[in-house]
C-alpha cells in the first residue's frame, strides 16, 4: 500500500500505559507518522508482564510501526527538542495529570502560539476541570465511580472484577480517535488546530444507555445484577456444565428462546416471562450441569438460539472464522526475530498498514 488516509501526518505521543498508546496505534495503523516521547529509560509500560527475553509483549503490541525516542522533558535541552518536534507536528497526544504539561511549558496555548495547526488531546481520567480533576485512578475505579460496575458486581462474598477495560480503550482510545479524526476534518475546513479534552471515566455512561433509561423512567438504577442484562433473566445468563465450562446464553428473542428451551427440554410452564425468574435459571442450570461443555456444544451447534460455550482466548484466536476474516494476519517481529500476531484493532483493511 502506498498511500493510506492519515499518510504523511505526523503525531507525538507522550502518553504512556494503554489508553493513549492505544490511540497511538489506531493513527499509526491508518498510516501516521507517530514519534512516542519516552522518559529516559522509557515508559512504565515497558516492564509490564509477561516479558518475552527482559521484552514486554503488551509494550510491543501496542507500540507497533511508531518510532520511539526518549526525551528528558524535565531539562531544557529536552523541552527544546520537543518543542523542534512540534513545530512539524499534526497531532499531540499527551496522558499526564491536569498542569503537569502546562509546567514544562508543553501545554496547548504554548504551543498554539507555535504552530495554529496542532490538534492537541489530553487525555485524563476525569478530565481537566471538575472537582475531580486531580483525583488517580485506574479502569476499575472509573467503572465505580459512574455506576457502571454497580449494575453487576457480583455478591458481597465473591465481588467481579470485568474483563474488559471499558474507560480505559472506550472512554480514552476510541474517543481520543475519533475525535482527532473529527479534528483534522476541521482542521481542513478551518485550517487551524484544536484542543480535546478526553476523560476515561465519561466514556463508562455511554455503555449505560439502557440503564440510564431506566433512571428515566422510574428515577433509579437497576439493582445489582437484576437487569435483563445483567443477570436478571434466565434468557441472559451463563450457566456451568458438568465438566467446568460454561455456556453464555443470550436467547433474548421469542424465537431464540423457544429453540433454546426446546434442545434443552425445559418444560413449557417455565418459559413463560411471567414464570419465576430464579426458578427457571435453577432449573436450567440443573441441566446443564448434567451434561459436559462438549455435549452441549454439540447440542447448541444443531440450533440457531443464541447459546455458545464460553472459549478461552487462545482457542477463540484460532477460531476458522476469525482467521479467514484476517483478524490475525498482520505480524509483529520481536527484537530476537520472534513473530507473533500484531494487536487486532478495527482499521479497516484496506486502510491498515500491512
Amino acid at each position: 500500500m502506498t498511500s493510506q488516509p492519515l499518510s504523511g501526518l505526523k503525531v507525538l505521543d507522550f502518553s504512556t500505559l494503554l489508553p493513549g498508546p492505544l490511540a497511538g496505534l489506531f493513527l499509526a495503523e491508518a498510516g501516521a507518522d507517530v514519534i512516542k516521547i519516552e522518559k529516559p529509560g522509557g515508559e512504565d509500560m515497558r516492564f509490564y508482564p509477561p516479558l518475552h527475553n527482559g521484552r514486554s509483549i503488551a509494550y510491543e503490541l501496542l507500540n507497533r510501526g511508531k518510532t520511539i525516542q526518549e526525551i528528558d522533558l524535565k531539562t531544557d535541552e529536552g523541552r527544546t527538542a520537543a518543542l523542534t518536534l512540534v513545530r512539524e507536528a499534526d497531532i499531540l497526544v499527551e496522558q499526564f495529570r491536569p498542569g503537569v504539561m502546562k509546567r514544562l511549558g508543553l501545554d496547548y496555548d504554548s504551543l498554539k502560539a507555535i504552530n495554529p495547526r496542532l490538534i492537541y488531546c489530553s487525555i485524563t481520567g476525569f478530565g481537566q476541570n471538575g472537582p475531580r480533576r486531580d483525583e488517580a485512578g485506574h479502569d476499575l475505579t472509573y467503572l465505580a465511580r459512574t455506576g457502571l460496575l454497580a449494575l453487576a458486581r457480583g455478591n458481597s462474598d465473591s465481588p467481579i472484577v470485568p474483563p474488559a477495560l471499558v474507560a480505559d480503550i472506550a472512554g480514552g482510545s476510541l474517543p481520543a480517535f475519533s475525535n482527532i479524526l473529527l479534528a483534522l476534518l476541521q482542521r481542513a475546513r478551518t485550517g487551524e488546530g484544536t484542543y480535546l479534552d478526553i476523560a476515561l471515566a465519561e466514556g463508562c455512561f455511554t455503555f449505560q444507555v439502557f440503564a440510564q433509561a431506566i433512571v428515566a423512567a422510574t428515577g433509579a438504577a437497576p439493582e445489582n445484577a437484576e437487569w435483563l442484562l445483567t443477570g436478571g433473566s434466565p434468557r441472559y445468563q451463563i450457566y456451568p456444565t458438568s465438566d467446568g465450562g460454561l455456556i453464555a446464553v443470550g436467547a433474548l428473542e421469542e424465537k431464540f428462546w423457544t429453540r433454546f428451551c426446546d434442545i434443552i427440554g425445559l418444560g413449557t410452564d417455565l418459559r413463560s416471562d411471567g414464570a419465576d425468574a430464579q426458578l427457571v435459571k435453577q432449573t436450567i442450570r440443573e441441566i446443564i450441569g448434567s451434561q459436559t461443555t462438549a455435549y452441549w456444544t454439540e447440542c447448541l451447534n444443531e440450533v440457531d438460539c443464541c447459546a455458545v460455550p464460553v472459549t478461552p482466548l487462545h482457542a477463540a484466536m484460532e477460531d476458522d472464522h476469525f482467521r479467514q476474516r484476517g483478524l490475525f494476519e498482520h505480524s509483529l517481529t520481536l527484537p530476537d526475530g520472534q513473530v507473533i500476531p500484531a494487536l487486532s484493532v478495527q482499521i479497516d483493511p484496506a486502510f491498515r498498514r500491512r
